[in-house]
Order: structure tokens, then sequence, then C-alpha cells
């Protein structure tokens, strides 16, 4: 038989003995009794050879002796509730309670015992007798336990039911998700085989009965990766290593990494089994918290109208959750996408029952439904995130990319100068430098836009609306991000779909993305393009592999990774800034000002107007043909419209 087949046949057998229902109390009790009344037979059995050709002193005959230390035993037994735990889950807890329940009983039988040779110079049972009792008891007992544990948990084990794991690190976190492993018992999933630890010194004793193991390459690949199917880590701990290096040594030895919530949000003072999950890739790219300046923020928006457009989208949610903590006047949100902004109003409501929100659902293209809604509302920011940022699709679709990125922003911008909105805050992106897309191209146009408007103001004596631009790259877990298309890919089985083995994209947190607008927002004098400090970028191959491991799957065996091709308009790489831009710093680390190419507003204005002219003829190619005039540094990659950069 192959070892398919004995596995199949472990994991029925573990099907059927999870289908049966727990063994009543009182078989337990019966089975408890029937083999004390076994130890009590041996011990008399030795006693008898020990002691023959003597006097028997007892006054009783064996089945007298027996009737009375069973009743005992049942007494104390009943006292510390032995019967009362599952056979499968046994732990020590449940041994010590045996080892309560006899020694208890042989110590008041020998104080019985004691009365009855004071008083009439005879005894109920020898000592020697008693004290043997006690030893085949108490281990006839705990080797039933034993043996049920063992033979549920070979099963469940093999089965893939129970998963057997160890514990990153030995402080108080590591110790309390241990503990919690083995208090919920009948729900958990997981099984403790042991701890691991960096320290050498912690390897030397054991905790909780469980061995702890040296973090050390050998020892992970020769004894960890044989006992473990995966490793829990604490938030603590996850932030103390390194995920290049420390996670990747679990996870090439197939052993999935797990975490549990932080030590503030534990429940009863430990986690429960449920919010024991998979490490997400968002925590592996997490970088530290980024320091902002809370304080003017705070008295920037605290008592003003916040106007964010395309609330409902990943970037403009975050942006509403960040700002609500100062406490703004009124948050009006806007956006077309009517579910979306449904079940965002919903949790909003729920979460900060005492702000004040408006729902405005409008699209940015209409002039006179953006009119209606900034002479009724006034607001004081304007936090620009409605776009159209999907670059196959705006490649198929150019002109409805200019209606919403170019035309929208146009429309948006304008108003705020008409209704003297105090800083216009617009959120740009990293394909927006040398575009090779309709999308970019698209970004690259509003942006000039708004810094050209602002120029024009500054030069007519009207800097009233500052005007702020944010460029940043990939955002993990937006709406069409690369992480969610995984994690649904990997959910069905696979294969993980990668466009080409070589190409990287930067990536940052979208609560990191917003906290940096934020702080920008309130930074900028007016006419800025900030980028921001993206960190390494991350090879999406690589990437993807990873989040297989993660998932518990090992790359190309359980999940396959196929190579689609260079969409229309993708590039290898993304770049932050145009190589004829520079950039200078700001006092914060992780933003600075890229120094880009000013154009005459009169001039670059007349050119936007046109191009929106042709994108409502539903011109795709006359409308791309002037996007290239406007950006001149736009030269389309895997499109259609490479033939207009000939």
């Amino acid at each position: 038989m192959s070892n398919n087949d004995n596995l199949l046949n472990r994991t029925d057998i573990f099907s059927h003995l999870t289908s049966l229902r727990y063994v009543p109390r009182w078989i337990v009790l019966f089975i408890d009794i029937a083999l004390c009344a076994i130890a009590f037979f041996i011990a008399d059995f030795i006693i008898g050879k020990i002691y023959t050709g003597q006097p028997d002193l007892r006054i009783f005959n064996f089945y007298q002796d027996l009737s009375i230390i069973l009743f005992t035993q049942i007494v104390f037994f009943w006292i510390f509730h032995t019967y009362s735990g599952v056979l499968r889950y046994s732990g020590y807890v449940d041994a010590a309670k045996l080892l309560f329940a006899v020694s208890a009983n042989v110590i008041v039988l020998s104080f019985i015992n004691f009365s009855f040779f004071t008083l009439k110079s005879v005894i109920l049972f020898y000592y020697y007798g008693l004290i043997l009792y006690a030893g085949f008891s108490f281990l006839f007992l705990f080797f039933l336990r034993l043996a049920a544990k063992t033979f549920f948990d070979y099963f469940t084990q093999s089965g893939g039911k129970i998963t057997p794991v160890m514990i990153y690190g030995t402080k108080t976190a590591a110790v309390g998700i241990a503990k919690m492993l083995s208090s919920e018992q009948a729900d958990t999933k997981f099984k403790l085989v042991g701890f691991i630890d960096d320290d050498k010194k912690s390897t030397q004793r054991m905790i909780m009965g469980v061995k702890v193991y040296h973090f050390d390459e050998k020892i992970i690949k020769k004894t960890i990766s044989k006992k473990a199917r995966a490793i829990i880590i604490s938030p603590t701990q996850l932030k103390k290593i390194n995920p290049d290096v420390d996670l990747e040594l679990f996870l090439s030895n197939n052993l999935q990494v797990l975490t549990a919530p932080p030590v503030s949000i534990w429940k009863n003072d430990m986690p429960t089994i449920k919010q024991i999950k998979s490490i997400q890739i968002e925590d592996l790219l997490e970088r530290p918290k980024i320091d902002i300046d809370t304080d003017r923020i705070s008295a920037e928006h605290k008592g003003k109208v916040i106007l964010v457009t395309g609330a409902a989208g990943s970037i403009g949610s975050e942006i509403v959750n960040q700002i609500i903590s100062y406490k703004p006047q009124l948050i009006v949100l806007l956006d077309q996408a009517e579910s979306p902004m449904h079940n965002l109003r919903l949790e909003l409501e729920e979460k900060y029952p005492d702000q004040n929100i408006s729902v405005f659902l409008a699209d940015v293209r209409n002039k006179e439904r953006m009119e209606y809604m900034m002479d009724m509302y006034r607001p004081d920011y304007v936090y620009h995130a409605a776009a159209y940022k999907h670059v196959p699709l705006m490649e198929d679709n150019p002109v409805e990319s200019i209606q919403a990125n170019v035309k929208g922003t146009k429309t948006i911008a304008d108003l705020a100068v008409k209704y003297k909105v105090q800083r216009f805050v617009m959120v740009s992106t990293d394909k927006a430098v040398n575009p090779t897309n309709v999308m970019g191209a698209s970004k690259r146009i509003a942006e000039i836009y708004v810094q050209s408007l602002y120029k024009k103001l500054v030069e007519n004596g009207n800097d009233t609306t500052k005007f702020i631009t944010t460029r940043f790259g990939n955002v993990l877990g937006s709406n069409g991000s690369v992480i969610p298309l995984f994690k649904s890919q990997i959910e069905k089985g696979g294969p993980i779909t990668v466009t080409h083995p070589e190409i990287i994209r930067y990536f940052m947190t979208i609560p990191e993305a917003c906290t940096l607008v934020l702080e920008a927002g309130i930074m900028g004098n007016g006419g800025e393009i900030f980028i921001f400090d993206m960190g390494q970028p991350v090879k999406i191959v690589n990437l993807a592999k990873k989040m297989i491991r993660l998932a518990g799957f090992i790359p190309e065996v359980d999940i396959k990774i196929e190579f689609t091709g260079l969409r229309p308009g993708e590039k290898l790489y993304e770049e932050l800034l145009n190589q004829k831009e520079i950039t200078t710093k700001t006092h914060h680390p992780k933003i600075m000002i890229a120094k880009v190419q000013e154009y005459d507003y009169n001039h670059i204005s007349s050119q936007i107007d046109e191009l929106i002219k042709y994108s409502h003829l539903c011109k795709n190619f006359l409308t791309v043909s002037q996007m290239k005039k406007i950006v001149p540094e736009f030269k389309s990659k895997n499109s259609q419209y490479e033939r207009l950069d000939v």
C-alpha cells in the first residue's frame, strides 16, 4: 500500500472519529473504576507473595477490601472530577487531578487503617499494598488518557485537521499564546510541540512540558521542520525579526507562519483560536511607524469642512478615517460608486457616531453637480483621490481616462479656486513619471494642470488656494493591487499569474501612504509635487512565491506560477522621478519635493481643453495623440498607440 493510500485511510478514520460524540462521563468513570480494580488485584497478588507464610492481620477478605477501596476511590473521583474531561484532550491538569484523587484515597485509607490497628490491633490493608495500588492505579488511569490522546492526535495530525506548531519566542506573549492553545481543548486545531528562541540559554529548559529549540538554520532543517508544520509568531516578535532572512528560513522549509493579535487587544488576557491567522504579506512589508506632525495636522483640520473625492476607494476611505481623528466640523464624502459609498457610510456611522458626515453621490466630471456641491458645503480642504487607475482598462478606454483623471481634476481644481478652498491636495502616481500608458499620462496631465494653475494664481497675486500634489507607488491591498488578486488565485488553488519574471514594483501600505498625504498636505506652500520614500523595490515573482508559502503551500508544487506577458502600457519598473527632475529634501525624511518642468497655464489650458474635446468625441487615437503632445516623454509600450511614437 502506498503512502498516499495510508494517508487516505488515516483521513477516513479521522473523519469517522470526529463524527463520533464524546464518551459519556459515566462510561469514563466505569472504565476508571475497572482499571482501579485491576490495579488492586495486582497489588494484592504481589503482597500475597511478599507475606507468604506470615499471619494475615487483615479482618476482611479480598472482595470486601476491593469494595471499600473502590467506594472511597469513587468519592475522590467525584471530588476532583477526574471523569469530566474529554479523554482525547487530556493534559497536565487532568493528570494532576488523577494524582490528587488516588493520593487522597490512599491517605484517607491509611489513616483509617492506622485507627483500626491502634484500637483493635487489626488492619484493613497492608500499607505496602496501598502504595502499590496507588502506583498501579495512577499509571493505568494516566496511560488510558495518554493512549486516547496519542491515538486521536495521530489520526487528526495525519488527516491534516490538527496542525503541530511551535511558538517563536519565550516571553509573555509567546507563553500566553501557548496557554491559549492548551486551554481551548475541544475547539483547538493546533497542537503545541515546542518553542523557538534565539537565546541559547533559553534552549536549556522546557516550558509547559515542551522543549525550547534554538533558532538555528541546521536545527530548523533537521528537527523543527520534521516536528512542526507551522510557526506562530507574536506581533511584537514579528517586528524584531528580518522577514527576508528569518521568515524566509521558515518558509523555505515548508513551515507555515502564523501570528496572533497584539497583547493590547487580547480578550481575557489571552488570544483565541479564531484570532490565530496566517501572516499577511502586508505584515512583512510594513515599515516602522511614520512620525508626523500630528499637532499641526490637528490644528489645520479641527473644526474645518473637509471634502474627499473618491472617498469610497481604498485611498480615499483611509484618508477619511485618518482625518476623523483630528475632529473636523464636517467631512463630505464624494464618490460615484453607490454600493461602496453605502458600505462606507454604515462603517463610519458605527465607528464614529459623533462625527458629522455628509455623503454626496456624484461624478467629478459633472461640472454642474460639482458646483452645486461646492456652493453648498464650501469646503476648507479638498483631498482629490478620485481617479481611474487600472492600466489595461484605461489603455482600452483612453477617452474615459481623460474624462475622469483630467477633466474631473480640472473641474474640481477650478471650483476650488472659485470657492476659495484653502488647500487642494491631489493624489497622483509614480506611473506619471516617464509614462508608458494612458493612465499614467492622464495623471501627469492632471499634475501639470494644477501646478500651472497655481503658478498663474501666484502671478496674479491670488494664492488663496494652495495646490499640492503627492506622488507615490503601489499601495498594498488597494483596489487593483496585485495582492488581492494573488490572494484570490491562491484561494482557488492557483495558478498565480505574473506578467513578467523580472517585473518590479514599489509598495507602501495604505495607512502609510495616507499618513504621508496628510503630512505633505499641510507641509506644502503651494505648487509642489511631493514624492514619498517608497523603500526598496519588490520583485513581483518573489512576492508571489512568498504569498504562496505564507498560505502554507509550496510554489510550483501546490500552486503554479504562470507568466502571461506584459500588459498593454505596462513597464518592468516604475520611476518616482523623471530623468530631468531632481528632488530637494524636506524636514520629513520620507517626503521629498520634485523639481519638475513648469508649464505656462494659458498654453497648457488650451491644449487640455482640446484634449477634453477629443475625448467627448470618443476619438481614441486623436485623444492619445494629443496626450503625447502635452507630455512628450509619454512613450507607449506593448500598446496599439506605439505607432503614434514613430
